[in-house]
């Protein structure tokens, strides 16, 4: 734990090509009155970009929570995750794959791809926020986080 981290927002990036999504997932968490700062990037390589801080992305925060659609165009979702997992820097980070079908859950699994959740759009909010409550109680284990007025 750092001392920037004490009393900050969740820093969540999210990842999705389809602004209808994005702005469903984003009033869930403002339903769910969980503070944080939110990075929306759209596609795969740009998510990549922003992991990994290079280009216009030198500056960017680590998150402390991925949301990740895997159906993105120029490198799919699988991929994505594929390269956070094998980074040593960006594997403890928390995901929760965003997805139109339970068979991405299956496929993910057999390919031994580790996240922390997975939500069947569209998301139903309820559980969403659950699923990010729930995971912002195992970030605080690390960073303390604001809690809820």
């Amino acid at each position: 734990m750092t001392p920037e981290s004490i009393g900050r927002p969740m820093e969540i990036l999210l990842v999705e090509d389809s602004l209808t999504d994005a702005r469903l997932t984003i009033e869930a968490l403002k339903d769910g009155q969980v503070r944080h700062r939110l990075t929306l990037v759209r596609d795969g390589l740009e998510a990549v970009e922003f992991l990994r801080r290079r280009g216009t992305f030198a500056r960017a925060p680590r998150p402390d929570l991925i949301l990740l659609d895997l159906e993105l165009p120029k490198l799919h979702g699988r991929e994505v995750l594929t390269e956070i997992k094998s980074d040593a820097e960006l594997k403890d980070i928390p995901v929760v794959v965003l997805t139109i079908s339970k068979a991405h859950e299956e496929l993910l699994k057999q390919q031994g791809l580790h996240v922390e959740s997975y939500l069947t759009k569209p998301v139903n909010f309820g559980k969403f926020v659950a699923v990010v409550k729930e995971l912002k109680k195992v970030i605080a284990a690390n960073v303390i986080l604001p809690s809820i007025k």
